[in-house]
């Protein structure tokens, strides 16, 4: 549980986000150990359980949590059959340790292990992964929260909700399951978007239509459990509850809201930003929000993820008030949706202002056969780095020629996209734009890709290489 957090400021900071040193740390202020094995799950409580891959046992993996600025050693143990690396979904590290196998480091092979450290910083609502294939997709996710010594909005204590999607089996490559190459599965109620055009749109959650590239999935989970074995929180009236939202599905975007009160959001992608009240939100696989939820409406209520894509019940978490009883209430999703433009940065962005010294205009689509996606035309790994020099302010140009949306995720740096931080962005199909801006701050090898993992699968991916 965090501490209270501090009285509200919202003036901006003069420092803009950047990364950390690109040393790797030599001593530890907090260390964990993370083993990842074959183990049963029961996500409807019921006492029936399939095998899947796991963290520590699992699902999600173990919350790890520590101060803003503490170095972290996670020592990984693969007890798995196959190879596995973690990923510490973005965190600024040193290139080494970001868990990329074949660019940053050799995949851990079975009995094998490896020692991760890095600098917890900046603070922020984080998560990790496997990044080897499909794997996250086997439940191989867990939280990491990094606390600021001075938030920037006033709190009485956080909770993390972590989504996923879940399957019964091992996962496959979309070109197993899917009859052609972004025609995508599942149909739409809700639809999600992020930007349209080449300025801020609306994470657009009524209306409208988005295919997603998603398996059939058995259900979706919100730490673990099915609608139907919610994870249940008490909370008093008159507390100030942050809501630490982690959407660390494979390939769901999902619409979130909270049913009898509104949702202030505080951070985006860990971010902090002025706080800005919504009743809804959509975000896509690998992004993150922060909510300030103020207790104010004794009952029992739902905070519900629904799948934009999908017709899967409801993922589902219970807030029950002291000495309240009944079922829980849910949202309605007729207010209010946030939308991008809505993000305002509490740290400046002065320094991604103006020309870029470097611009890389992007073409994102489905390939031919069925299951290959391609970032320019080509298919990773076979496919051109994006060169950058150290010091750059660099623009990406995104243009998504494909029907469906795709989550573009950014290792090793925060970018800024309208006014805000963040390190992933939904891109909307059908000739959807987004640009972003980043300050080449990091070096090393970092993957720029899609964080729908079955286009990631199917080749929508690049490097960002430094030029020595």
């Amino acid at each position: 549980m965090a501490a209270s957090g501090s009285a509200p400021t919202t003036e901006p900071s003069n420092v803009t986000a950047t990364a950390q040193s690109s040393a790797v740390p030599k001593d530890a202020d907090q260390q964990r150990a993370l083993t990842a094995r074959t183990g049963p799950i029961s996500p409807a409580g019921d006492g029936d359980s399939n095998p899947t891959w796991l963290y520590n046992g699992r699902t999600p993996g173990p919350e790890l949590r520590v101060a803003e600025s503490d170095v972290l050693r996670v020592d990984l143990t693969n007890r798995l059959p196959d190879p596995t690396t973690i990923h510490w979904h973005g965190v600024p590290l040193a290139n080494p340790m970001d868990g990329v196998p074949n660019v940053t480091q050799a995949p851990v092979e079975p009995d094998g292990s490896f020692t991760y450290t890095f600098e917890a910083a900046p603070a922020g609502t984080y998560f990790y992964h496997s990044h080897v294939g499909l794997q996250l997709d086997r439940h191989l996710i867990g939280p990491l929260i990094v606390e600021e010594e001075s938030p920037h909005v006033a709190f009485d204590r956080d909770i993390v909700v972590l989504f996923n999607d879940h399957l019964t089996s091992a996962p496959r490559p979309e070109s197993k399951w899917s009859t052609g190459g972004g025609d995508g599965m599942g149909g739409g109620g809700m639809s999600g978007g992020g930007m349209s055009g080449d300025g801020m749109g609306r994470n657009q959650m009524g209306g409208g239509m988005s295919a997603a590239s998603r398996p059939d999935y058995a259900g979706l989970l919100a730490n673990g459990r099915l609608p139907s074995n919610p994870p249940e929180f008490t909370v008093e009236k008159g507390e100030r509850l942050r809501v630490r939202f982690i959407n660390a599905s494979g390939a769901t975007t999902f619409g979130v809201g909270v049913g009898g009160h509104p949702l202030n959001i505080t951070h985006a992608d860990g971010r902090p930003v002025e706080p800005v009240a919504t009743d809804s939100f959509a975000f896509g696989p690998g992004e993150r929000y922060d909510a300030v939820v103020e207790a104010t409406n004794p009952g029992v209520w739902a905070i519900e993820a629904q799948s934009v894509d999908g017709d899967e019940s409801p993922a589902s978490v219970t807030l029950r008030y002291e000495g309240t009883t009944g079922d829980p209430r849910g949202p309605s999703f007729d207010g209010s949706q946030l939308e991008y433009g809505d993000l305002r940065a509490v740290e400046s962005t002065e320094g991604l202002q103006g020309s870029p010294d470097r611009t890389f205009d992007v073409t994102l689509s489905a390939g031919r056969d069925p299951g290959t996606w391609l970032i320019d035309g080509q298919r990773f790994p076979d496919a051109d780095p994006l060169q950058v020099s150290a010091g750059e302010h660099v623009r990406l140009r995104m243009r998504n020629r494909s029907p469906v949306v795709h989550p573009m995720h950014l290792h090793g740096h925060f970018f800024r996209v309208g006014d805000a931080f963040k390190d992933t962005v939904m891109v909307p199909g059908h000739i959807g734009r987004v640009t972003i801006d980043f300050l080449a701050d990091n070096p090393g090898e970092w993957l720029f890709h899609c964080h729908n993992i079955y286009h990631l699968d199917g080749g929508m991916a690049r490097i960002i290489e430094y030029a020595d």
